[in-house]
């Protein structure tokens, strides 16, 4: 190379890569921050339109506002129907994740802003894209099942319509209300892996369709998504309270992994997990399913003791503990578990999109172009010689 520099053979983590006034992840304090707010507080007291506008807009909206934002959102609803034909000719068994990677750059067809310079285009585009992650997820899921797809109610909200969309039934308000805050608990989390993809793309003035869909391919691998996914994967692999001990000494005499516990960030419980417990408790008992969160409790207890008394060190809850059983409860399928994911992030990372393109404050290059430590191949470090095919 010919510029020096460090060689981070680490994930760029502890590498700060670009500022931001979007999220804060206090990994010491177990603080998750949007826009200056706490988790806790958004969780309580806002809806998830609510969230999107403070994370497209930087700031909590006055009742007018919200209640344009929210009928702009509806109005965005009415997706393409060359999407949902689209859909209808993709195997049944097509993985959820790859669906929606393939049908959310098909939204721009709807966009009337798409190319056009100007923070508000942008955020129209956004909105678009945030109404249309979700019908698409909930019509796939129909489709896949031989079911007719539900039209979008414009009397429910966004967390409500969408599980209506889902199972054909308006949710009670209990479950609609959980579910919404769930999803604020998704909406946001710095820059992880699908953020970073997003910023990526961004920074190449690529428009914001690219941006998502890419950052929808990042989630998709199994190192980023899915936790949930194998954390349920788990607990029915246990089954009952009484087989817990068992399976943990397997994992730690086998060096393996309690899903759901430890966290790249936080060295506390994840503030999410906290608050998505008594959910799945609750959500559960309105199910008549209380096996799951029973399970998880008692694994989590377990499995903090076992770990504390094997490794002398604590380990956490994360996120995605508690949300796998609260998303079982619901009805949620659990290869949708991902998907679901996204319908909420995709907020996030549409702020991400719009910071990387319009924030000009922020102190680094207007293109990401890390560079790399060429170390060679068969050659090693030095140039090859080209050698004739007979030669070889």
């Amino acid at each position: 190379m010919d510029e020096c520099l460090p060689v981070m053979n680490t994930g760029l983590r502890g590498v700060a890569v670009a500022s931001s006034k979007i999220c804060d992840v206090r990994g010491k304090q177990g603080k998750l921050i949007y826009r200056g707010f706490l988790i806790e507080d958004l969780a309580q007291n806002a809806t998830f339109e609510e969230v999107c506008f403070l994370l497209l807009y930087e700031r909590l909206p006055k009742r007018a506002e919200l209640e344009d934002f929210q009928q702009s959102l509806k109005q965005k609803r009415n997706i393409p129907e060359n999407i949902f034909s689209f859909l209808k000719i993709l195997p049944a068994d097509t993985n959820p994740m790859d669906v929606l990677q393939m049908a959310t750059p098909l939204l721009v067809q709807n966009d009337i802003t798409v190319g056009k310079p100007g923070i508000e285009n942008t955020l129209y585009s956004a909105e678009n894209l945030i109404s249309g992650l979700a019908i698409i997820t909930a019509a796939w899921d129909r489709i896949r099942n031989k079911q007719e797809i539900i039209p979008p109610d414009n009397n429910l909200s966004h967390a409500a319509n969408f599980l209506y969309m889902l199972k054909g039934e308006i949710p009670d308000d209990e479950t609609a209300r959980f579910f919404d805050t769930s999803l604020v608990l998704h909406a946001e989390h710095s820059f992880n892996a699908s953020t970073f993809t997003a910023r990526q793309v961004a920074s190449t003035k690529a428009h914001i369709y690219a941006a998502i869909s890419a950052a929808i391919g990042s989630l998709s691998g199994s190192l980023h998504g899915g936790a949930n996914v194998r954390v349920m994967e788990m607990l029915k692999q246990i089954g009952s309270v009484d087989k817990i001990d068992g399976y943990i000494q397997n994992i730690l005499n086998s060096g393996g992994l309690i899903m759901g516990l430890g966290h790249a960030v936080y060295q506390t419980d994840d503030p999410r997990a906290i608050i998505l417990a008594p959910m799945s408790q609750r959500t559960g008992q309105i199910a008549n399913q209380p096996l799951w969160y029973e399970l998880s409790r008692e694994l989590e207890k377990k499995g903090k003791d076992a770990f504390k008394a094997k490794k002398q060190k604590q380990i956490f809850c994360n996120v995605d503990f508690y949300s796998a059983s609260f998303f079982h409860a619901i009805g949620i399928a659990m290869d949708l578990f991902t998907p679901v994911f996204a319908v909420s992030r995709v907020s996030g990372w549409s702020a991400h999109v719009i910071e990387e393109q319009f924030a000009m404050a922020a102190p680094k290059p207007t293109l990401y172009r890390p560079g790399a430590e060429y170390i060679g191949d068969y050659c090693g470090p030095d140039e090859c010689l080209f050698t004739d095919m007979d030669e070889r």
